[in-house]
Formats: C-alpha cells, sequence, structure tokens
C-alpha cells in the first residue's frame, strides 16, 4: 500500500528582519535631521528658500552639527541598500520571478548611493576653509539638495513600484499598503519636476518621510515562507 506524501514543509526564506531594518534606517535619518533643525539649535538648516547669506551663515556657525547630520545619514543608507537587495530576492523567493524585482533593486540601491553622495557632499561642507569660500558653499548646498532631494525621491519611487506591483499580483501584502505604496511611487516619480520648478518641492519629503512608514509596515507584512507546492508553481 503507499504512503501518503507528507504535507509540504514551509521553506523559509533566509534575510534578515526588514521591519527592524526599516527602522533601523528610519531612525538613523530622523536622528541625523535632529542637530540641525529648530531642535538642535538656532540657526537651522537653511532651506532652498533662504538668502545666500544665510545659507552661508549657517554652515559658518554650525559645522559639528552638519557633521553629525553628514554621519549619521551617511550610516543611514547602509540598512536602507540592505532592505532593498533583501525585499527584492525574498519577492523571488515567493514567486516574483518579473522586472519588478528589478527594478526595485535598481531604484534601492541609487536611492541609497545618492544618500551617500549626499551626506559627504554635506561633510565636505564641514571641512575647514570651506566655509570661508561662499560659491564654494553655496554650490555644496545645492548639490547636496539635488542629491537628497529629487536625486533620492525618484529612485525610491521605483524601488516601492516594483515591491508593490509584482506584490499585488501574488497578493503579498494587504490591500492598503499596496495602494500606499503606489501613491508613494507616484510622488517619487514626480518629484523631478523639482528640478524644473521649487513648486514641486514638497513631493521630496512626501516621499521620504511616508516612506519610513511604508518600509516598516512591508517589511514586516511580507511573507517570509513558502510551501513546497508554491515553490514548484513559481518555478
Amino acid at each position: 500500500m503507499p504512503v501518503p506524501d507528507p504535507a509540504p514543509r514551509p521553506l523559509r526564506h533566509a534575510s534578515p528582519p526588514l521591519g527592524l531594518v526599516s527602522a533601523i534606517y528610519a531612525v538613523l535619518f530622523l536622528a541625523g535631521l535632529y542637530p540641525v533643525t529648530v531642535f538642535g539649535g538656532h540657526p537651522y538648516f537653511p532651506g532652498p528658500w533662504e538668502s545666500a547669506g544665510t545659507i552661508l551663515a549657517f554652515f559658518r556657525t554650525r559645522p559639528d552639527a552638519v557633521r553629525l547630520c553628514a554621519a549619521l545619514q551617511f550610516g543611514a543608507a547602509i540598512p536602507l541598500g540592505i532592505f532593498s537587495a533583501s525585499i527584492a530576492d525574498r519577492l523571488r523567493f515567493l514567486g516574483a520571478h518579473v522586472a519588478g524585482t528589478s527594478i526595485a533593486t535598481f531604484g534601492g540601491f541609487t536611492a541609497a548611493a545618492t544618500m551617500l553622495a549626499a551626506s559627504a557632499v554635506l561633510w565636505a561642507t564641514t571641512k575647514a576653509g570651506v566655509g570661508e569660500s561662499g560659491p564654494l558653499v553655496q554650490a555644496l548646498y545645492w548639490l547636496t539638495q539635488a542629491l537628497g532631494g529629487s536625486g533620492f525621491s525618484v529612485p525610491f519611487g521605483l524601488l516601492v513600484a516594483g515591491v508593490s506591483i509584482p506584490a499585488a499580483r501574488l497578493k503579498l501584502l494587504p490591500r492598503w499598503l499596496v495602494i500606499f505604496g503606489i501613491a508613494l511611487a507616484v510622488c517619487g516619480e514626480l518629484s523631478w519636476l523639482n528640478l524644473l520648478a521649487p513648486q514641486f518641492l514638497p513631493l521630496v519629503p512626501l516621499t521620504r518621510f511616508p516612506g519610513f512608514v511604508w518600509m516598516i509596515a512591508v517589511g514586516v507584512a511580507l511573507p517570509t515562507t513558502r510551501t513546497g507546492a508554491r515553490r514548484q508553481e513559481a518555478a
């Protein structure tokens, strides 16, 4: 008499806990903002609408705060890169053998790279002698704005879209989280218009800060296991 096949054992994806990785990314980035905001002292980090004199005065008087901000946000790029690599690999593990996973990897790695670059440029403004040159400070400031603004939010939008759309097709995430992700992705892609018109600047924080919530929620909600039957179906 044949022995019935045992129930397929669930297979677990070997990756870091993505909810925790996302939380570390958010905490490091937000901690980096503290020393250069109104909570960390005065003057605080100037916006693009400020005068050249205000921008120069900030970098001349608050180099230690800028250096701490740059260091913490440089560190925040690392968990973002880990999240991007891990979540794309988990989607493939769960059966998402589509271009979206590669798009998510590209977007996440690019967003992490622009964070590293923006932080490095910001750090450079604190070096001796740099703050004495008004045109140089201005140039570094605007380069930081480009890299850390649209340079971050556009590729981050690709990461979000590259995760949300395949996850929606396979029903791996709650519907509200998919809709939230698609809305974030649209904001991220439209934020490139900030390079043409300052009126679109709010799209950058509308991508970045709700993005913390999206990453943590996806990191917790995305399944970590699949059954043997599902493995064969996905292949």
